[in-house]
C-alpha cells in the first residue's frame, strides 16, 4: 500500500479539514506501536514525528530484544518473566525481526562481578524455565574455560573461570519501527514524519483539543485536532509537557547516553554474541556482536544534559570502549582508525529508580540462608515437585531491602510511566523496545477509557499479540521455512542468493512487494538495490538519502564500503523520483556526506 510523499500531502490536507480521535506525538517504537493498536482497533489515527520515523532512541539501540538475564543477578523473576513472555509475543507479530541468537557470557575471577559461575547456573536455568525453552536447542549450558575459549579463540585467557550460553534474540530497531507504522498506515492512520509541534489547542474547558505543528520540509503551518493527544516522544517526553498550561507538570525524565562501535569483522572475529563485565569494577557490562560482516561493541551508559536531537560520540567514550574491548580481547589491539562506523542513542529512562536494561540494577542482597531456600525451590521445580509460582514467592520473601540511596546513570529504571495530566495529556513515557507492545496496549485501554467518557465513542480493542505488523504476515513458528520460501523467490527474479537471502530477512512477507519493482533501474544501483529503494520511496516513507541507508537499510553502519561506492548514485536515484533542484540534490548530498563523516569518527581520527 502506497506510503510516500505524496500521500503524505494527502494526509496533511485531510488532518487540516478533519479532527482525529487520537494524535500521537513522536514516531519511534512506543509511538509506532500505539498508533498500530488504535488504527487496527478502529480509531481515527493521527501521528507526527519532527525527525525520521525511528530518528531518535528507536534506531540507536544495542539492536537486541533482551530477555533480561541480568535481572536475575537479584532473582527479580517477575521482570524477567514479564520480559521474555513479551519478547515471544514480539517474535510472533514481527517474525522477520527478531531472530533467534544465543549469547555467550564469559565469567572472570575478579571484583564487582555481576555473576559468579554458580550465580549464573542458578539464573540460566531459571531463565529457561521462565522463557520456556528448557528442553530445547536453545536450552543454557554451563561452560569450562576451555568451552568458552573455544566458543570465542580471542578471549582473555587470563582468570577466566568458565561461562554459560543462553538465548537471546537480534533486532534490527529501525525496521520494527518502520513495519509497526506501515501497518497503522495500512488500517488508514496518517503518519507525518518531519512535523514539529509547536504548542497544544485548548477547548472552552482547558482541555487539550489538538496541536499546533510546523512541516520541517515546507515551513507551512497548521493544526491538528484531536479528541485525545499522546505524547510518547521518549527523551524528548518533559519537553512536550512543558508545552502545556498545566503548572503543576513536574520533569520524570533522566536520559543516558549508550555510544556504539563498529569494526571489521576480522579485527574483532565472534561467532556469536558476547557479553561481559567491563572488568573495570564500575558495574558495567559490554556487548560484542556481529553483524553482516562486521562487529559492534558497546554500550556507554552516562548522564546525558546536551543537544537532545543530536547526542555524539566523544573522545572519552571511544577511550572507554577500546579499554574495555581490548582487555577482553588483548590481542586484537582495536584503535581508533579501526572504527569504520558508530552511533549514539539517548535512553529514555524515567529518574529515580534503578535498573537498567544493561548495567546496574538493584543492589539488593540475599542472604546465605535465604539463597539456599531459593535454590531449593528450583531443585524442587525442575524435580516436578514445585512450581514457578513458589520460586516467585520464595524470591520476594527473600529479598532485602537496600533502603533509599543516590543511583548512578547506569542504574536507572527503564520501568515506564503512563500518565494524564489536568489539561488531558496523555503521556506514555520510559520503558524498553522489547516492551513496546505492552505499553501501547495499556495506553490503548486508557484511550479508549477517555473517548467512551468524554466523547461516548466505543471501540471494540484489537488483540495485538496476534496481530502481526507489515511484514510478519506469515507463521512465526516456521521463520527459516519461510525466509526460504522468499529468498527463492527472490532468486527466481534473477537475484544472488546472497542479494535474494538479504531481502526476505530485511522485508518477511513484504518480499513480494519489493519485487514486484523488477523493472526499477536505477544508474550505479544493483537490480536488487533498485527494487529495495524504489519500494522504500513508494511504501515506506524515505524521504531522505539518510533515511534510507541508516533507518531503512543498514548501509551507513554496516555495508559502508558499499555506501561510498553508491552513494552518488543513492542521491542520483532520489533526485531524479522526488524531482529535487540543484540545489535540494546538493543539501541532501551534503547532509548524506555528514552523517558518514560523523559516524566514520572522522572529526575525532583528524584530531588524534
Amino acid at each position: 500500500m502506497s506510503f510516500s510523499l505524496k500521500t503524505r500531502q494527502e494526509s496533511i490536507n485531510y488532518l487540516k479539514d478533519h479532527s482525529v480521535d487520537v494524535l500521537i506525538i513522536g514516531g519511534g517504537i512506543t509511538g509506532a506501536g500505539l498508533a498500530l493498536q488504535t488504527a487496527a482497533s478502529g480509531m481515527s489515527t493521527a501521528l507526527v514525528e519532527m525527525q525520521d520515523f525511528a530518528e531518535g532512541t528507536s534506531s540507536r539501540s544495542t539492536k537486541l530484544v533482551h530477555g533480561g538475564i541480568r535481572y536475575l543477578k537479584t532473582f527479580d523473576v517477575e521482570v524477567v518473566s514479564d520480559t521474555v513472555s513479551e519478547r515471544a509475543n514480539v517474535q510472533k507479530i514481527a517474525p522477520h525481526i527478531p531472530k533467534p541468537n544465543p549469547m555467550l557470557l564469559p565469567i572472570y575471577d575478579e571484583p564487582n562481578n555481576t555473576f559468579s559461575l554458580f550465580s549464573l547456573k542458578i539464573a540460566m536455568g531459571l531463565y529457561d524455565q521462565l522463557a520456556h525453552v528448557t528442553g530445547t536447542k536453545y536450552e543454557n549450558r554451563v561452560l569450562t574455560k576451555e568451552e568458552v575459549l573455544e566458543a570465542s579463540p580471542y578471549l582473555a585467557k587470563e582468570n577466566l573461570l568458565g561461562g554459560g550460553i543462553y538465548l537471546d534474540f537480534k533486532n534490527n530497531d529501525a525496521r520494527l519501527v518502520i513495519e509497526n507504522i506501515k501497518k497503522a498506515n495500512e488500517d488508514g492512520a496518517h503518519l507525518l514524519s518531519k512535523t514539529k509541534v509547536t504548542g497544544f489547542i485548548y477547548d472552552e474547558n482547558n482541555k487539550i483539543s489538538g496541536v499546533h505543528v510546523v512541516d520541517v520540509l515546507t515551513n507551512e503551518t497548521y493544526d491538528i485536532h484531536a479528541d485525545v493527544v499522546v505524547n510518547t516522544t521518549g527523551p524528548w517526553s518533559d519537553t512536550i509537557r512543558g508545552l502545556s498550561n498545566d503548572e503543576t507538570i513536574v520533569g520524570q525524565m533522566r536520559p543516558t547516553k549508550g555510544v556504539h562501535l563498529v569494526v571489521d569483522y576480522d579485527k574483532l572475529p565472534v561467532t556469536q554474541p558476547v557479553y561481559f563485565d567491563t572488568g573495570l569494577s564500575d558495574g558495567r557490562m559490554v556487548f560484542v556482536i556481529p553483524r553482516e560482516n562486521k562487529t559492534y561493541f558497546g554500550t556507554t551508559d552516562t548522564d546525558y544534559t546536551g543537544d537532545l536531537m543530536h547526542p555524539t560520540v566523544t573522545q572519552e567514550d571511544v577511550d572507554y570502549l577500546l579499554k574495555v574491548v581490548n582487555n577482553r580481547f588483548p590481542d586484537r589491539n582495536i584503535r581508533l582508525s579501526d572504527i569504520e562506523a558508530s552511533w549514539a542513542g539517548l535512553r529514555p529512562l524515567l529518574s529515580g529508580n534503578a535498573g537498567s536494561d544493561y548495567n546496574g540494577g538493584s543492589k539488593d542482597s540475599l542472604s546465605e540462608e535465604s539463597l539456599d531456600l531459593v535454590i531449593q525451590s528450583v531443585k524442587e521445580f525442575e524435580a516436578g515437585n514445585g512450581s514457578k509460582e513458589v520460586i516467585e514467592q520464595t524470591i520476594k520473601d527473600a529479598k532485602t531491602s537496600s533502603g533509599e540511596k543516590q543511583v548512578s546513570s547506569s542504574s536507572v529504571s527503564r520501568g515506564s510511566s503512563l500518565d494524564v495530566t489536568k489539561d488531558g495529556l496523555v503521556t506514555l513515557a520510559g520503558g524498553k523496545i522489547t516492551d513496546y507492545r505492552l505499553m501501547a496496549e495499556g495506553a490503548l485501554k486508557v484511550i479508549a477509557s477517555l473517548l467512551k467518557e468524554q466523547k461516548n465513542k466505543n471501540y471494540k480493542l484489537v488483540d495485538s499479540k496476534n496481530y502481526p505488523v507489515s511484514g510478519g504476515e506469515f507463521d512465526a513458528t516456521k521463520v527459516e521455512e519461510m525466509t526460504q520460501e522468499f529468498t527463492k523467490l527472490a532468486i527466481a527474479s534473477g537475484l544472488t542468493e546472497e542479494e535474494a537471502a538479504d531481502i526476505a530477512n530485511l522485508y518477511g512477507a513484504n518480499t513480494k512487494k519489493v519485487l514486484a519493482y523488477d523493472t526499477t533501474e536505477f544508474d550505479g544501483l544493483t537490480k536488487a538495490e533498485s527494487m529495495s529503494l524504489m519500494y522504500s520511496l513508494e511504501e515506506e516513507m524515505t524521504l531522505t538519502p539518510v533515511d534510507y541507508s541508516l533507518r531503512r537499510t543498514n548501509y551507513l553502519l554496516f555495508k559502508r564500503d558499499r555506501l561510498e561506492e553508491i552513494k552518488d548514485a543513492l542521491v542520483n536515484a532520489m533526485s531524479h523520483y522526488f524531482e529535487w533542484t540543484q540545489e535540494e540534490e546538493s543539501n541532501y548530498k551534503n547532509e548524506l556526506e555528514k552523517a558518514m563523516s560523523e559516524s566514520f569518527l572522522e572529526e575525532l581520527k583528524t584530531e588524534g
